[in-house]
C-alpha cells in the first residue's frame, strides 16, 4: 500500500500552457494526490477549451482550475508573438491567479505551496505576495538546467568561443551538443530570454523540483545541489509503465491533438521490434527536402514504420512523397496518437525522435532505443545524453547544407534494429528502464524527495 505522508495539504500546480509542459506537471500532481495531498491544476481558459481528455476520471482526484492569459479565444496562435505572449499573460495571468488563490484560501482548502514551471517566475511572485511557500518545477533534463545556470551567471559566454564545453557533471560538449540558445542564441532572442529567466528569482523558491531521477544523471545533480538544494521527482510518467500505484493511470491525459485509432490495430498486426516509430512532436517544422529524405529513408530501411506528423497539410510532407509512403505497404502516416501505447507496443523496436525530454523520458522509462534528429531548444543536449551517456540510440548528421539525407537515416536505423550495436542499446535501454522504476517505488530516490517535498508542506 502506498505511503500516505500527508492528508490535508492543499498544492496549486501552473504550468507553461503547452501540452508538454502540463503532462509532466499533472503525472507530479496524481503522486502528490496518491500520498494524501489535495492537489488543483490551474490551466489557461484557452488550453481548457482545446484539450481532449481520455475521460474525466483520468484526471484521478486532481482538480482542473482555470487562469487567463490574455488570450482566451486562441492562446499563444492568437498572437503568434512569443515576446507579446509573455507579457500579456504576465499582465492578465498574475491578477487572475491572484483571484483563484484568494477563492481558494477563503474555503475549506486554502493553498499551503503554489508548485511553478519555472519558466513563469512571475508565479512565484505571486505566492510571495500571498506568504506561500513557493516551488519551482524544471521540465528539462537536470544537465540542460545547469548550462542555463552557467550562461546566466556569466559562467559560460555565448557566442562560445572555446571548445570543449566543460562544466562539472557534464560530459565534454561541442557545439552541436548544447541547447540551441547557447548555440546561436540570436536565432531564438525570446525564447533565450524565456530559459535565462528562471533563474531570476530562483533565490526566492522554497524548493526545486526536477522532472528527472537521480541514477539517470547522478553527477550533474550533485554537481548542481551544491548550488541549488534540488529534489528530482521523475520520471513523469504515468504509473502503469513503472510502479503500478496511482489508479487508472495508463497515459498522458492531456492531448492537444485528436488522436488517431487507426494506428493501434495496425501495431498489433505487427511482428514484436519490426517497427520503426517516427514523431518529432507537434512543434518541429521540417523542411520539404528533409521530410522527402525521411520518408524515402524510412521506406530504404525494408521495415514497418508508423509516422505520427501532426497537421500535415501544414508539414511540409508532399502529396506525392505521401502516395509513396502509402503505396509501398510497410508505412503509416497518423495526426496523432497517444505516444506511450506505441512505445509500450511490443512492435516497436526504434523510436525515431527528436529527443524532446518528455519523448526521451518515455523511450528511457519503456526501454526503447533511439534514432536521434534533434532540432532545437534542449533536444541536442538531450540527444547527446542518449548516444554517449545513456548509450541506448544513435544522433544523426547533417550534411554540409543541413541536410539528413536519406542514406545516414537508413543508415542510423539499420545500426539500432540489427547490428551489435543496436543490441547493445537495447539491452542498456532495459537497465534505464528497470532504473526508472526503483526511482518511484517505495524507498526509491524520487519517491523519497517526493515525501521530502510533502513534508515540507507540513512544516509551512
Amino acid at each position: 500500500m502506498e505511503e500516505k505522508v500527508s492528508g490535508c495539504s492543499h498544492v496549486l500546480m501552473v504550468p507553461y500552457p503547452s501540452q508538454g509542459h502540463i503532462n509532466p506537471m499533472l503525472q507530479f500532481s496524481k503522486r502528490l494526490c496518491s500520498k494524501g495531498v489535495r492537489v488543483t491544476m490551474v490551466t489557461t481558459i484557452f488550453i481548457s477549451k482545446s484539450m481532449h481528455l481520455q475521460s474525466s476520471s483520468s484526471l484521478g482526484t486532481v482538480q482542473l482550475d482555470f487562469i487567463s492569459d490574455g488570450y482566451d479565444q486562441g492562446g499563444f496562435n492568437q498572437v503568434g508573438c512569443v515576446k507579446t505572449y509573455l507579457s500579456r499573460m504576465q499582465e492578465v495571468g498574475s491578477n487572475s491567479l491572484r483571484e483563484i488563490i484568494n477563492k481558494h484560501n477563503s474555503s475549506h482548502h486554502p493553498i499551503d505551496c503554489v508548485v511553478y514551471d519555472a519558466f513563469l517566475i512571475w508565479v512565484l511572485d505571486v505566492a510571495k505576495e500571498f506568504g506561500l511557500l513557493g516551488a519551482a518545477f524544471f521540465t528539462q533534463l537536470c544537465a540542460v538546467n545547469y548550462i542555463y545556470y552557467h550562461v546566466y551567471h556569466g559562467l559560460l559566454k555565448v557566442p562560445v568561443s572555446s571548445l570543449p564545453i566543460s562544466i562539472p557533471g557534464l560530459p565534454l560538449l561541442d557545439l552541436k551538443d548544447t541547447p540551441a540558445f547557447v548555440y546561436e542564441p540570436s536565432f531564438y532572442p525570446a525564447y533565450f530570454d524565456l530559459v535565462m529567466n528562471q533563474f531570476s528569482n530562483i533565490h526566492k523558491a522554497d524548493m526545486l523540483l526536477v522532472n528527472s531521477f537521480y541514477k539517470l544523471e547522478d553527477q550533474v545533480v550533485d554537481s548542481m545541489s551544491k548550488i541549488y538544494p534540488l529534489l528530482t521527482i521523475g520520471p513523469t510518467v504515468p504509473s502503469f509503465h513503472l510502479d503500478k500505484v496511482v489508479p487508472n493511470d495508463r497515459d498522458n491525459v492531456l492531448n492537444l491533438f485528436q488522436s488517431d485509432s487507426s494506428a493501434v490495430g495496425w501495431l498489433k498486426q505487427k511482428p514484436a521490434g519490426s517497427v520503426i516509430y517516427i514523431s518529432f512532436g507537434s512543434m518541429v517544422c521540417l523542411s520539404s527536402q528533409q521530410m522527402d529524405e525521411i520518408a524515402l529513408g524510412l521506406m530504404g530501411t525494408g521495415f514497418n514504420f508508423l509516422w505520427v506528423i501532426p497537421n500535415l497539410e501544414s508539414k511540409n510532407l508532399s502529396e506525392e512523397m505521401g502516395k509513396e509512403v502509402n503505396a509501398c505497404g510497410r508505412g503509416l502516416i497518423v495526426n496523432w496518437i497517444p505516444q506511450l501505447e506505441v512505445l509500450s507496443n511490443k512492435a516497436v523496436g526504434c523510436f525515431f525522435t527528436h529527443c524532446g525530454w518528455n519523448s526521451t523520458l518515455e523511450a528511457l522509462c519503456l526501454g526503447v532505443p533511439m534514432v536521434a534528429l534533434p532540432q532545437w531548444t534542449d533536444q541536442p543536449t538531450n540527444a547527446k545524453f542518449v548516444e554517449d551517456v545513456w548509450k541506448v540510440g544513435i544522433r544523426v548528421n547533417e550534411n554540409e547544407n543541413g541536410i539528413v539525407t536519406r542514406e545516414e537515416i537508413e543508415n542510423c536505423i539499420r545500426v539500432v534494429m540489427e547490428k551489435d550495436l543496436g543490441k547493445e542499446m537495447r539491452i542498456n535501454a532495459m537497465k534505464w528502464k528497470e532504473l526508472a522504476v526503483e526511482a518511484v517505488s517505495q524507498g526509491g530516490t524520487s519517491d523519497h524527495n517526493i515525501n521530502e517535498f510533502i513534508k515540507n508542506l507540513k512544516k509551512s
